[in-house]
């Protein structure tokens, strides 16, 4: 159990490399709370980091990352990396890093407290509550709902994990100036945005244990598009933090997963803390840091391009609460996808992590049927960034063949597919409007609801084929396969909407058309329903003529244009 010591003069402490803090998952599906040192020393025998929040379990993954990166000096090149991968001791290194390191990580130094600074305060010596570093997600139904209106007190433990979480993802806002800070005016520092994490749209890739996540996310020095400097480091190998904020420039992925966006100080006795301090830290713009953080897809702002009147510009592509992560799937695979802006700048990039996975398979490193699991979190800010309103935690399993970067085919079907899926669901949405109309209804909430379920009714089906896709040597059969499979599951969808549509709509009355008037009820809907579904994803039965459409749809004709 998590307790407070005492050093040699009798100070007291909170060692983060021997005391237990981290929430893990076990292989065998206990859960347990260990120091960094048993996680680097277990890492073979742990499934995953579990935060008190997915964006807790991000933000602990990136720390992990950061010593690990420092402890082995690199991977250097991908030869170093296969190295570590074949050593079922890849870690060992870290055990005496972490102990020459050991006051850095102490969470209760008198002087370099971890993550924190020493002696920070107002000019009145406020000390606030602990609300202020433990997010409430959803906003306004807090996480710790037994604690609340107010978190009195924290464990030790739960402590160490909310400072770290705090310089990732905490909100932006208007905050108590502290002693030593030039930006303070009237007592206050105005809002300078939320921790460096929260601007990304977090990606990293998952295994079934910790050791493996670890080393896939251990991206090389000479990584294609991450520029890593030598003089790289960590915040515990730099120089305490004063109060206030310096800006300057990240010098690589040790920097950015360990920034320093916050300035804090605990107040605590000897049995937890209960109170905390926190400033606004060093600032850091996420524009054009696509060459310095992997952990993020990218977009280009052709918006922030003519403000700023420089091009390329990118900005982290975040994630949208309302879209699963499988329906995104090509800012995940697509390696670029051109803007056609007269510009031979992409308009997106997927993670480089992602990147770095698609040089292991297509080095040879990772067998092409190796699966790996793309998670996806990050946050939505609210109320000019003041709240976290919610919280994306999403993943996607697939075959690394689809990253390769010599061999499209796999990625280009995979797709694909999830666009035969919307314009199947643009049929159905398209169905519920015209079956609403028929019955005289208002169409706009059918149409959501209808759409609603037919995703969640090709979700599985697409997740499942998505991870059998390598197993094929036709990428080109296999989507031809999934759009007879999609063909089936939007009809059968249909045929419900169909028979819940009623008597009014089977009656039906005469609507507006962009040809004129017509005669609308569900026997009209339902042929264009079927002509929709037949001209998007052909026909599930090529030796059938589909009278609606009165074409036949050959299959060889079909795959061809696949290709």
């Amino acid at each position: 159990m998590s307790e407070l010591s005492k050093i040699g003069d009798g100070m007291p402490s909170f060692d983060l490399t021997t005391q237990p803090w981290i929430p893990v998952l076990r292989s065998n599906g206990e859960q347990d709370e260990l120091s960094l040192r048993q996680v680097f020393e277990q890492a073979s025998e742990l499934r995953r980091i579990i935060g008190d929040l997915p964006t807790q379990e991000f933000a602990l993954v990136r720390l992990l990352l950061a010593v690990a990166h420092d402890a082995l000096a690199g991977p250097a090149d991908i030869d170093d990396w296969s190295d570590l991968w074949s050593d079922e001791q890849c870690f060992a290194l870290v055990g005496p890093y972490l102990e020459a390191h050991a006051r850095r990580f102490d969470l209760l130094d008198t002087t370099v407290p971890f993550f924190q600074t020493a002696g920070l305060r107002t000019s009145k010596d406020e000390v606030f509550s602990l609300n202020r570093i433990v997010a409430d997600v959803p906003n306004g139904e807090p996480f710790f709902s037994a604690r609340m209106p107010d978190v009195d007190r924290l464990t030790f433990a739960e402590a160490a994990r909310w400072v770290v979480h705090a310089h990732a993802y905490d909100t932006s806002g208007i905050k108590t100036g502290v002693e030593g800070d030039k930006r303070v005016k009237g007592g206050k520092v105005y809002p300078l945005g939320v921790g460096w994490a929260g601007n990304l749209g977090g990606v990293f890739v998952e295994r079934p244990t910790l050791r493996e996540t670890l080393l896939l996310n251990l991206v090389a020095e000479d990584t294609n598009g991450v520029r890593i400097d030598e003089q790289d480091a960590p915040a515990w190998r730099r120089a305490p933090c004063g109060p206030g904020g310096a800006e300057r420039a990240p010098s690589g992925v040790r920097d950015l997963y360990t920034w320093q966006t916050r300035r804090l100080r605990l107040h605590f006795d000897e049995q937890g803390v209960h109170g905390v301090v926190l400033g606004y830290g060093d600032p850091l713009s996420p524009r054009n840091k696509h060459d310095r953080e992997p952990m993020t897809a990218w977009r280009r702002s052709l918006a922030q391009e003519k403000k700023l009147r420089e091009s390329p510009v990118y900005l982290p592509r975040d994630h949208d609460p309302e879209r699963a992560a499988w329906r995104g799937i090509a800012s995940l695979i697509a390696d670029t996808s051109v803007s056609g802006q007269g510009s031979d700048a992409p308009a997106y990039l997927r993670p480089r992590v992602l990147e770095w996975v698609a040089r292991l398979v297509s080095e040879g490193k990772l067998e092409r049927g190796f699966l790996v699991r793309a998670r996806v979190i990050g946050p939505q800010y609210g109320t000019q960034q003041s709240v976290i309103d919610e919280i994306v935690d999403d993943s996607v399993s697939m075959a690394v063949v689809l990253l390769h970067q010599q061999d499209r085919r796999y990625a280009e079907q995979a797709i694909a597919a999830v666009d035969d899926a919307d314009r199947a669901v643009y049929a159905i949405g398209d169905l519920a409007t015209n079956l609403a109309r028929a019955a005289g209804a208002e169409t706009e909430g059918p149409r959501a609801t209808a759409r609603d379920h037919a995703y969640g009714l090709l979700e599985a089906p697409y997740r499942a084929w998505l991870r059998s896709l390598a197993k094929t040597d036709d990428p080109y059969e296999q989507r031809l396969a999934w759009q007879r499979q999609v063909y089936r599951i939007a009809a059968g969808f249909g045929d419900r909407l169909m028979a819940a549509a009623g008597d009014g709509a089977w009656q039906g009355r005469i609507v507006e058309t962009k040809k004129g008037t017509e005669w609308l009820n569900s026997a009209l809907a339902e042929k264009w329903f079927r002509i929709a579904l037949s001209r998007e994803l052909g026909n599930p039965d090529p030796s059938r003529t589909d009278p609606d459409t009165d074409q036949r749809t050959d299959s060889e004709t079909t795959a061809k244009a696949l290709k």
